[in-house]
């Protein structure tokens, strides 16, 4: 039975949320699984990712070939290089300290390119927001510019023909 690590598709049209599972080959790709190791969540920005990491490493480890998008997933989260360090423990090339050491120094700097990456999103959302509000701001003074000598030159044509009506009253 070869089993695959694949996604499996939920979510409403247009809004894909998938689940990362191991799964026979053979079966529908939203049909029965093994396993499921975590979601990927797609929609948002960086994308969501929760995986279980020790069970996709067993999972490689007795022999699941995952697909291109899983096996990027996977490498993502740290999986692919899990498993590999844990080859390398076998082989008796390192320790299981020195593979932890290697794979917890990998994990802190993955997640400081992530928050990284989150930082820079909200400054620019932030930036966008308040260039949005300077040209809403530019665009109703100009606005209001306009509107206010129509309002002064009315008041004043008004003033002259109240004025001159008072005085042809006051020669009646």
């Amino acid at each position: 039975m070869p089993v695959k690590i694949r996604l499996q598709r939920h979510g409403k049209k247009g809004k894909p949320y998938y689940w990362i599972v191991a799964a026979d080959a053979r079966s529908k790709r939203d049909g029965k699984y093994l396993e499921k190791l975590g979601a990927y969540n797609p929609n948002t920005n960086p994308a969501t990712v929760e995986l279980n990491v020790d069970g996709a490493v067993t999972w490689l480890q007795n022999g699941a070939q995952p697909t291109d998008t899983a096996r990027a997933i996977l490498s993502y989260k740290g999986a692919m290089l899990k498993n590999h360090l844990a080859g390398g423990v076998k082989k008796g090339a390192l320790t299981e300290e020195q593979a932890q050491a290697k794979f917890d120094a990998w994990l802190e700097e993955k997640a400081a390119k992530v928050q990284a990456k989150a930082d820079g999103l909200s400054k620019a959302e932030a930036k966008a927001k308040a260039e949005a509000l300077a040209a809403e701001k530019a665009v109703n003074e100009a606005r209001i510019a306009a509107a206010a000598p129509v309002v002064e030159e009315e008041t004043a044509e008004e003033a002259q023909a109240e004025g001159e009506a008072t005085a042809s009253n006051e020669e009646e």
